[in-house]
């Protein structure tokens, strides 16, 4: 596995849900009723069968519930961790009807999977068929190349994994927040799924359309070498607000500046008295919670609407709160206040009244979104982008108009959950393996 530097600033944020002993997990998995509609599985994007999976919790058989979760979902591991679970499944509990506290579903989820791979580290990869002579690519190191990746290798196929950057695992490597889940885990997972079959992961390396240079490779030249292609590539950089003064230093793109803070050695965070987030999404929000959490003195959120109108998850701004974080609503960014190049403050304009003024601070993430990479993905012949710039794909079989091109994760849905990317590539390799004539693992 890739060595990250021991002073990385996440590695000072501790585990918000530490992992169940034992006794805690049959406990927990004991109060589970076996509902006969299950809401919580119609509520998983991947189909995990859940009540099965908790009941093999509470009878001690931990191999076989990890088993139960990874045939949905191979990411199963990081999903326990970063999924939204209190919108999702146990957002869907029926105790939630009673009043009282849902399972804690991917608490369960995160006991099974860990312990059983620290049981039996070949528990998935015993199940591969035999070798098909069929060859794979996958661009992008992300949760929906991954998920491609091993569903593909598990049927038997050769898979090699393109990923620009010198670490894998896309934003549960760069950019999930540290408190749910740390960089090194994130690329333990990866070595889990390139265990699981024939897949090489080549790093560093850039797909690229027109001229190849050093560490890059032609999108035509994938198009003709390979059997098939899915295409992973997530999101581009943060946007930015096009306002008067923000270029430079102080002036940040809010997953860029995750980043740094999960993977940069020896970064600090002295002289930052306030820091302001500007966004109003579940990136503003981790943001946030990260510099407040890290020890920021005071944090603030400056969002253009009302808090009801946020895309942030109201679970995470409730959280937030509790970090310390303050919210500044109706305020629309004009401009950054540099003093000998050093920010100083944040011009904003009253989105109700129209009054002007300025807020003292010495940091400024912005967390509008991210641009797309979906230029490259429209090189293949025949992909199609929609006017949101996103890859289209028949939602069955995540085929783009090139019926030899697959796509899934962020470069489709613009921008959703690591457990989205992770169905996205499982309905993808089924595809690919049916195009070839086989069954699916």
């Amino acid at each position: 596995m890739t060595r990250l530097p021991d002073d990385r600033l996440e590695t000072k944020l501790p585990d918000k849900a530490p992992l169940y002993t034992r006794p805690e997990a049959i406990t927990e998995a004991n109060r589970c009723i076996y509902c006969v509609d299950a809401p919580c599985v119609q509520a998983c994007p991947t189909g995990i069968d859940i009540p099965t999976f908790i009941h093999k919790i509470a009878t001690d058989n931990v191999k076989g519930s990890a088993r139960t979760i990874f045939a949905a979902n191979l990411l199963g591991t990081s999903c326990a961790r970063v999924c939204p679970v209190e919108v999702l499944c146990a957002g869907s509990c029926v105790y939630n009807h009673w009043g009282r506290e849902p399972i804690a579903i991917g608490r369960l989820q995160r006991y099974a999977t860990e312990n059983a791979i620290a049981q039996d580290a070949e528990l998935l990869s015993k199940t591969r068929k035999p070798a098909t002579g069929k060859t794979i690519a996958c661009i992008g190191g992300g949760p929906a190349s991954l998920a491609a990746a091993g569903h593909l290798a598990l049927d038997g196929h050769t898979v090699h994994v393109y990923e620009k950057r010198a670490v894998a695992g896309g934003l549960n490597t760069t950019g999930v927040a540290p408190y749910k889940l740390h960089s090194e885990a994130s690329l333990a997972e990866v070595e889990l799924i390139l265990a699981l079959g024939d897949i090489e992961l080549k790093t560093g390396v850039e797909i690229v359309d027109g001229e190849a240079g050093e560490g890059q490779v032609l999108v035509a030249k994938l198009a003709a070498d390979y059997d098939a292609v899915f295409i992973g590539i997530g999101l581009g950089p943060d946007n930015a607000l096009g306002v008067e003064g923000e270029e430079g230093e102080g002036s940040v793109g809010a997953v860029e500046y995750i980043e740094r803070l999960k993977l940069e050695s020896g970064m600090g965070l002295d002289g930052i008295g306030t820091a302001l987030v500007v966004g109003g999404g579940n990136t503003a929000i981790d943001i946030a919670r990260e510099l407040a959490q890290l020890g920021v003195p005071d944090v603030a959120m400056v969002y253009r609407k009302t808090e009801a109108a946020m895309s942030g998850y109201h679970h995470e701004m409730v959280d937030a709160r509790k970090d310390g974080v303050r919210l500044v609503e109706n305020r629309q960014p004009t401009g950054v206040v540099r003093e000998g190049g050093k920010v100083t403050g944040l011009k904003v304009k009253a989105t109700d009244t129209g009054a002007e003024e300025t807020l003292a601070c010495d940091l400024v993430a912005m967390a509008i979104g991210q641009s797309r990479l979906t230029k490259l993905a429209a090189a293949f012949g025949g992909v199609e982008l929609d006017g949101k710039g996103r890859v289209q794909v028949d939602p069955a079989t995540h085929r783009t108009g090139n019926p030899k091109v697959y796509a899934g994760g962020d470069c489709v849905n613009g921008g959703k959950e690591v457990v989205n990317a992770a169905q996205h590539g499982k309905l993808a390799a089924r595809a690919i393996t049916a195009s070839f004539g086989g069954e699916e693992n």
